[in-house]
């Protein structure tokens, strides 16, 4: 069905090392923001777990995609709700023996998964104190992706992906973008909301980045601060830490009308 608006909620949370806590909160969340109107709902990534580096049990819930009990939860979610549902990020198997894409999965309002992306930019940093190294556990991701909801064309990105403004433009004229996210907290309090911003006005898009937010059991502290962002820059909702749900509506008139004043994207150059 297309349609000139959409109503999105984004669930922000703190996940535990426990899957099926995490599986439990979300699904409860999920029919709240169902209740409240939603139309899309988007988890962040990891939401369904975050255990230290060296915790094997991570590894023991990865699933072959489009195969599994979490996500056979996830689209009978999204059928129940009659919701489309983007899954933050899941571990799925690789043909690569011991090493997973960090995936992201969409699935539409009768439970089928309608899209997949596999996370491309793989978070490296270190800064003395706090080091992570995603190349050690996940492949990169080659493939971008748009998928159609509701006549809304929506980009589908994961955390670290907002440092590429490349990687947007390669998804040609959006209307919106989704970055379900664990941003840390020394990266997120510098970088956040600026690279949000950034990407939501150059590509005239709406930009709805949903994070982890808070100190996990593991000692590791998430940034939070989700929020959705429309195409000029505006902040129509956000949040701070701990699990929330934000919500916002979608325009294709507002979208139309900043384009048509400002038509920045017909003016790129092909260079």
């Amino acid at each position: 069905m297309v349609q000139t608006k959409l109503n999105v909620a984004a669930i922000q949370i703190v996940s535990a090392r426990s899957w099926q806590t995490n599986l439990s909160l979300v699904t409860q969340m999920i029919a709240e923001a169902a209740m409240n109107g939603a139309e899309l709902v988007v988890l962040p990534e990891f939401f369904i777990q975050i255990v230290d580096a060296t915790d094997d049990d991570r590894f023991r819930i990865a699933e072959k995609l489009g195969d599994g009990p979490i996500q056979k939860q996830l689209s009978d979610l999204a059928a129940k709700y009659k919701i489309y549902l983007i899954a933050g990020t899941i571990l799925i198997k690789s043909d690569n023996y011991g090493k997973y894409y960090n995936t992201s999965i969409v699935y539409d309002p009768s439970g089928e998964m309608i899209s997949s992306y596999n996370k491309i930019h793989l978070f490296k940093f270190n800064d003395g104190t706090n080091s992570y190294d995603e190349t050690e556990t996940f492949l990169p991701g080659r493939d971008i992706v748009v998928c159609n909801i509701k006549g809304f064309r929506v980009g589908l990105s994961v955390c670290y992906d907002l440092r590429f403004p490349e990687l947007y433009r390669q998804m040609g004229i959006i209307d919106a973008c989704v970055l379900p996210s664990a941003f840390t907290y020394i990266t997120g309090l510098a970088h956040w909301e600026i690279l949000i911003k950034a990407r939501a006005i150059e590509n005239q898009c709406y930009f709805i980045a949903v994070n982890q937010g808070g100190i996990h059991e593991t000692g590791r502290r998430t940034y939070g601060h989700s929020m959705v962002i429309d195409p000029w820059g505006n902040t129509l909702t956000a949040c701070t830490e701990g699990n929330t749900i934000i919500y916002s509506t979608l325009s294709k008139q507002i979208i139309q009308d900043i384009r048509n004043s400002l038509p920045a994207l017909e003016h790129r150059k092909n260079s």
